[in-house]
């Protein structure tokens, strides 16, 4: 997935010659969390807008640059690891250097968010399903093959939580045949946390539990 074309360039790094005062002026009129900053025309980090308007707006950039920020992404970096380095640095300004270290822009959050909101895991129609297991007894070509064993194509898998041992994986499946995946997913000791479909196993269970406390009543 190319990301080039959602580089901007509209904002140069700000030279370490600069006072603190232009960067507070450009975090009033902007929403960015951090700007650039270059020496001798070298990219070399991010200030914060937190720790911008902490400081004397009379100091200079090179009066504060134990508070830079080094954190950047090359040219060739995929969108999940863009993405990854914007969760790290917890920004919504993401500068990109070409394989030469090179500035050359920098991407916004919004925007890298938008291609994973566009991928077919969301984008495409289907049933979303939650399960969990046991961290050593879980395997993603077991979850696999319960799914296609039901004759049902996987649009997209992924591990969204590990906590105590236990790990919960989010499946985005064909809308189809939802309940018989949920048995399937039972018998192999997987928990279902949740799905968009009506998980009938259970409603079937309690219609069961239901007629038989009527029938012990009568």
């Amino acid at each position: 997935m190319p990301l080039d074309q959602h580089i901007i360039n509209d904002l140069r790094p700000f030279d370490v010659s600069a006072k603190i005062k232009e960067l507070q002026e450009v975090f009033n009129q902007l929403t960015y969390s951090h700007v650039p900053i270059q020496k001798d025309g070298i990219y070399i980090g991010c200030l914060s807008e937190t720790d911008v308007y902490c400081f004397d707006g009379n100091e200079k950039v090179e009066d504060v640059l134990y508070a830079v920020e080094h954190f950047f992404v090359e040219q060739s970096a995929i969108w999940l690891d863009v993405l990854d380095t914007f969760a790290l640095n917890d920004s919504n300004l993401m500068p990109v250097l070409d394989s030469n270290h090179n500035y050359l822009g920098y991407y916004l959050l919004i925007d890298i968010i938008s291609l994973f909101r566009n991928t077919p895991f969301f984008a495409e129609p289907g049933g979303t399903i939650i399960i969990e297991k046991a961290y050593k007894d879980y395997s993603l070509s077991e979850i696999c093959q319960i799914v296609e064993s039901n004759n049902v194509k996987m649009l997209g898998v992924f591990v969204s939580k590990i906590k105590n041992d236990m790990v919960q994986v989010i499946i985005k499946i064909e809308n189809s045949g939802l309940s018989a995946i949920f048995e399937n997913f039972r018998r192999y000791g997987y928990t279902i946390i949740s799905g968009h479909e009506d998980d009938r196993f259970l409603k079937t269970l309690k219609d069961r539990s239901a007629y038989l406390n009527r029938y012990l009543n009568l």
